[in-house]
């Protein structure tokens, strides 16, 4: 005979095991493969699927260029001793007469002290008209001056001498072992030499880059390009500002990984093998080695060439599809390269879904029992 605390046992039992079976009860760390095909635009999805090959990976082996211009690249060496502006010169000027423009008739000496080189980088100098100082050496300016003057007195000597000022100056800031503001002198005249200069790189050297401003242009450069490739290391100018700084690109990876984080590149180039090593790896208990994905904005000359269209608009949403099952698939995501703002995506592997249904249903026919032993209990009781 059924009891009144068994009768809605067995129901209640079947609805929770449909439910379980359904999957809608199960915890997961994301889509699954199906799901993720699902969203592709061929099925009215937004996103465009490709399985990685080796093509694929050719074209999509973009990394930004880092470089300097021409304007940078061909900027001659400074002398050490550049004028800038702000800086306080000294004049003295002889003449050969006895009655000279400058000096009086006792004298055929005149000393001009404190001539500050104004914003626009000129002096004046009586009876020579504004000289342009800044960019030019002490030995410039004093031949510029000479110049104007014999027009009008024969012979004239000039001396001109830096009263106060440093000269050309560079800042640098950043990751250096002393940021401030240093001259340029015979040792320092270029970049490298600078760097040192300011206690050297306090960052990893490989992924350490170089920001160099001049006036409204700028440009970066990678720490190590300027010992591999000599002509990067360019001769400064007065005013430059050098920042140091690490490379701030980073990916994201979640699901069935080691770790699930936002995680920084810790080399110039990187695979998605790599990027997969960096969080410790696939979860051997939970992961499904076909279903790595790598998710993207593409640039859409790169979208073009590997979907073989020319009709996209705007910056397509690529999803990459890696099989590390595949006879090649190792190398390929070996080769595959990971871009900043990436998303390396692991799905879970049809297993861990059945041992997470079977786990379920043991708990919930445990519990099961336990209500039909507790209600069998209650219905003695009364």
């Amino acid at each position: 005979m059924t009891t009144s605390g068994t009768r809605w046992v067995k129901p209640v039992a079947a609805l929770m095991i449909m439910t379980i079976v359904a999957g809608c009860a199960l915890p997961r760390s994301g889509p699954n493969k199906r799901e993720l095909f699902a969203g592709s635009v061929e099925k009215q999805g937004d996103a465009f699927v490709v399985v990685v090959d080796d093509a694929v990976t050719r074209a999509t082996a973009v990394q930004p260029a880092l470089g300097f211009t021409s304007d940078f690249l061909n900027a001659g060496l400074l002398g050490s001793d550049q004028i800038s502006p702000g800086d306080t010169l000294g004049l003295t000027i002889w003449e050969n007469v006895d009655d000279g423009l400058l000096a009086g008739p006792a004298s055929n000496q005149t000393i001009l002290e404190e001539m500050q080189v104004d914003g626009a980088g000129f002096i004046f100098v009586p009876y020579a008209g504004r000289i342009k100082a800044a960019g030019n050496t002490p030995e410039g300016v004093r031949r510029a001056i000479t110049e104007q003057l014999e027009q009008q007195t024969p012979d004239p000597q000039v001396e001109v001498r830096r009263v106060a000022g440093n000269g050309a100056t560079v800042s640098v800031s950043g990751a250096v072992g002393g940021q401030g503001v240093y001259p340029i002198e015979a040792p320092t005249r270029r970049l490298s030499a600078m760097i040192a200069a300011a206690g050297g790189v306090a960052v990893v050297p490989e992924v350490a880059q170089i920001t160099v401003i001049r006036g409204d242009r700028k440009a970066t450069v990678w720490f190590q390009d300027l010992f591999r490739y000599p002509h990067f290391d360019i001769p400064l100018r007065g005013g430059d500002r050098i920042l140091v700084e690490a490379d701030t690109r980073a990916y994201t990876v979640l699901g069935a990984t080691g770790r699930q984080a936002r995680v920084v590149f810790e080399t110039r180039t990187l695979s998605a093998l790599e990027g997969l090593a960096q969080v410790s790896g696939l979860s051997s208990a939970m992961a499904d080695p076909t279903g790595i994905f790598v998710i993207r904005n593409e640039k859409p000359e790169i979208a073009k060439e590997v979907l073989g269209r020319d009709d996209l608009a705007g910056t397509p949403r690529m999803v990459y599809v890696l099989d590390l099952k595949q006879p090649n698939g190792i190398f390929i995501a070996r080769d595959f390269i990971i871009r900043d703002n990436d998303t390396i995506y692991v799905t879970e592997a049809p297993f861990t879904q059945w041992a997470k249904i079977v786990a379920a249903l043991t708990g919930t026919l445990g519990a099961v029992g336990s209500v039909s032993t507790a209600s069998s209990t209650l219905s003695g009781d009364f």
